[in-house]
């Protein structure tokens, strides 16, 4: 279950450890659980994909694409769009922290890391019951033509983080808090200029103090959450 074609051909993915078999028992199709009430230790850390091996691994079946709009869903409710976001424990982490600021619906170009792979599934620790991620055309999917909008009315905000955006702790900064779209970018190269284009709304996170040396850049999970708990900041 460690290769994507593996996954991809029998449709599943492996989840281990107590907590996140738990969370997920129940949101997906249970294929086949191992643990000390059917298999010996040796065989469980045959099978665990990782160092540490939890005594709980599970095979769950993927659920079916959900055909979603994000020009209905960004209308209506905040929602993430990860741009070529590669590393599976940044990923993890950052859909275990949409889970927690409520964001429901993550869309994802098609370089960024597969979801049902065990890293990522690991570093979600269940989140994957309730956060539902897209493999889409980003940049077709965040295209005008695409949305019913007039010519004097964008019908939601998009959010970008760029080095020239404007300081999220500006009051102006974030003009509505409640639905758009927030787009994270690749661990090196940030946001593609085909995405940085169309976002309406830069953000920036500064350095404390604001002008101080400091390192060149945030890691994008961490960025992610200061992003969502400044919109989340009542």
């Amino acid at each position: 279950m460690g290769r994507k074609k593996e996954r991809d051909e029998a449709h599943v993915f492996l989840a281990e450890g107590e907590k996140c078999v738990s969370e997920l028992m129940g949101k997906f199709s249970l294929v086949l659980r191992a643990d000390a009430t059917n298999a010996t230790p040796l065989e469980l850390e045959q099978m665990s994909q990782l160092r540490a091996p939890q005594g709980v691994i599970a095979v769950f079946r993927q659920p079916e694409e959900e055909q979603v709009s994000l020009a209905q869903l960004a209308s209506s409710e905040l929602v993430l769009a990860l741009d070529g976001v590669q590393d599976p424990g940044n990923l993890g982490t950052i859909i275990r922290t949409a889970d927690w600021f409520g964001v429901h619906h993550i869309f994802c170009s098609r370089e960024t890391a597969d979801c049902w792979s065990p890293k990522v599934v690991q570093a979600t620790m269940g989140a994957l019951a309730r956060v539902h991620v897209h493999y889409v055309d980003l940049p077709a999917e965040l295209s005008t033509p695409n949305f019913p909008f007039s010519i004097f009315h964008f019908p939601f905000p998009i959010y970008g983080t760029l080095l020239d955006g404007r300081n999220i702790y500006e009051k102006a900064a974030l003009p509505d808090k409640q639905h758009g779209v927030i787009i994270m970018g690749n661990e090196g190269n940030g946001i593609s200029a085909e995405l940085r284009s169309l976002i309406t709304h830069p953000l920036f996170i500064p350095p404390y103090p604001l002008g101080a040396e400091t390192s060149e850049s945030l890691n994008v999970s961490i960025a992610t959450a200061v992003i969502l708990a400044e919109f989340r900041r009542p």
